[in-house]
């Protein structure tokens, strides 16, 4: 099985292959794929790019399309999206696919076609002997989400191909603001290009100043008022989220979550934990146990089991209806602020 980085290296190269076989949920795997394969065949007319829905389309009628030769381009690009006989539980429909015919093609294919079966599920059925045939015969690539692992390294292959390096305190931050979400990673990376320029290194003052507000780093931005007991940037950072509809249930249970890590780390801190073992205990981001672990030193156990008592205790309220949850957030905010 190839890595996606390497296949898409090679494809820029020039080293394009017959037939491809791309399985997993990961959308923006897929998407990288395939803007690379058709910038890097120079298939500039779009009558030689076709998609079909296997769920829709007889993959016997792909293969007629695949072998049919290209109009304007020396060779033409087939997706085949959906390829319901990979799966271990077959799916009902008004037709038939003729996989023999799709097992034929994938020992010979013609030199003028590139054909893509992009299966987006999770596992594909190993058993059956398409799959085989498949992984045998085809450049197969793994397009699963990625590991919490794996990352930092994706972070930086997209870094790189905006032509830009990050500090390792801008590469933290990223890596806990977005997580696993590399659409937005790459679009968030896009706006820090325009912001400093290519060939350049980005810090972490410039990734704050650029990255789209998200409920993730404004429940830090009001875990830090409330360390500093600032209930005017508090109230501020609530009004810009209830402006973009955020509602402030879903608001107390970020913060709740926020300070739940904190009290966590601070119990394993008296216990003498490293900061790697309590990531391995919590189970969260790196980065998080980072800030937690510095905020930890502005409180008391016994405040942070208060605090996190008042959070349960305004989410109950609301949920009951005892309280107007605009008035109730703001109340909360007052109260986290004052104690």
């Amino acid at each position: 099985m190839s890595t996606l980085h390497n296949v898409l290296q090679d494809m820029r190269q020039g080293n394009i292959q017959p037939l491809y076989f791309l399985y997993g949920t990961e959308d923006y795997f897929i998407e990288q794929f395939k803007t690379t394969l058709i910038e890097s065949s120079e298939t500039e007319v779009s009558d030689d790019v076709t998609t079909f829905d296997l769920t829709e389309t007889a993959i016997q009628d792909v293969i007629i399309d695949v072998e049919t030769l290209p109009f304007f381009n020396e060779r033409k690009i087939i997706f085949a999206q959906n390829p319901v006989f990979l799966k271990t539980k077959q799916e009902s429909l008004s037709f038939s696919h003729d996989v023999k015919q799709l097992e034929n093609y994938i020992e010979n294919p013609t030199p003028y076609s590139i054909l893509v079966i992009v299966a987006p599920y999770e596992k594909v059925d190993q058993r059956k002997k398409i799959t085989k045939t498949l992984k045998k015969h085809a450049v197969t690539i793994n397009c699963n989400p990625i590991k919490e692992n794996e990352l930092r390294k994706w972070i930086l292959f997209i870094a790189k191909q905006n032509n830009i390096s990050l500090t390792e305190e801008a590469l933290f931050l990223l890596e806990s603001e977005f997580g696993n979400n590399l659409h937005i990673l790459q679009r968030e990376m896009e706006k820090l290009v325009l912001f400093v320029g290519e060939d350049k290194e980005v810090t972490k003052d410039e990734v704050i100043e650029i990255i789209s507000t998200s409920l993730t780093y404004s429940a830090l931005e009001l875990v830090d008022a409330v360390l500093k007991k600032d209930l005017h940037t508090a109230i501020k950072i609530y009004k810009d989220l209830e402006k973009q509809q955020e509602n402030p249930i879903g608001l107390i249970a970020l913060l709740a979550y926020q300070f739940r890590i904190i009290y966590q780390v601070k119990l394993l801190k008296a216990k003498g934990y490293s900061l790697r073992n309590m990531q391995q205990s919590i189970k969260v981001h790196p980065y998080v146990i980072k800030l937690a672990s510095a905020r930890s030193g502005s409180f008391t156990t016994e405040k942070l089991s208060e605090i996190i008592n008042e959070l349960t205790n305004t989410d109950t309220k609301i949920k009951q209806g005892k309280m107007e949850k605009g008035i109730a957030f703001e109340l909360l905010l007052y109260k986290l602020v004052s104690t």
